[in-house]
């Protein structure tokens, strides 16, 4: 029961995980700069993300430009494209196999498959967390090392966004169920390699039957 109990709290994390490493990936959140120049109805909020680059003006307004061109991008960001899809489309594998070979859910077949399951989506969700805290750590040190820049004029330099910060957390989240799924499995076949279960003989019928009536026929 404590088992299944851990099993349903690292999934609960992992879907957490997903979600957040989505909603990392598409949101705008990855630079802010924020302008407000001489007044505060002039302020101006500038937001860039991996796949689109907003402008918020204090009036209510709101634009939104697509990055059209890959190779136009810097590398880090053309990475950072890369492993975050790759980070949610392993993850959406972690979800769907563990949901599996979970033991509180009545699939997946024998325990032996079911734990088959659990490793292999617990692996999914380990990769998927390396794959999302790669580019958030790389885009973080990009952020930081033009901010410290001193050749880079001050309207041009950002401050880590929300989604760098979300994709932090769904990263650690993805990791901790990984974990968590590897580790219970690996404990269980730990234990059966360790205490085989024990082989009961029974002596058959026919070799009981035999011995009676060889006592019969020597009394």
């Amino acid at each position: 029961m404590a088992s299944a109990s851990l099993q349903f709290f690292a999934f609960m994390l992992a879907l957490f995980g997903v979600f957040g490493d989505i909603a990392a990936t598409l949101l705008p959140h990855w630079k802010v700069n924020a302008d407000i120049g001489s007044n505060i109805i002039t302020a101006i909020t500038q937001m860039q993300g991996l796949w689109m680059d907003c402008t918020w003006y204090s009036t209510g307004m709101f634009s939104c430009t697509l990055k059209y061109s890959i190779l136009s991008l810097p590398v880090y960001i053309q990475a950072a494209r890369t492993t975050m899809v790759l980070s949610c489309i392993l993850s959406a594998f972690g979800i769907c196999i563990t949901t599996v070979g979970m033991k509180c859910t009545r699939l997946g077949g024998d325990t032996d498959s079911k734990n088959n399951a659990c490793f292999a989506g617990g692996i999914c969700f380990i990769l998927a967390g390396i794959f999302g805290l790669v580019p958030t750590c790389w885009y973080t040190r990009e952020i930081i090392s033009n901010f410290l820049d001193q050749t880079i004029p001050e309207s041009s330099k950002h401050e880590p966004g929300g989604a760098v910060y979300t994709g932090f957390i769904s990263a650690g989240f993805l990791l901790i169920a990984g974990v968590i799924f590897c580790s219970s499995c690996f404990k269980r076949q730990q234990g059966a390699w360790i205490y085989p279960p024990k082989q009961h003989h029974f002596p058959s019928t026919e070799q009981d039957s035999n011995a009676g009536y060889s006592l019969k026929d020597y009394v």
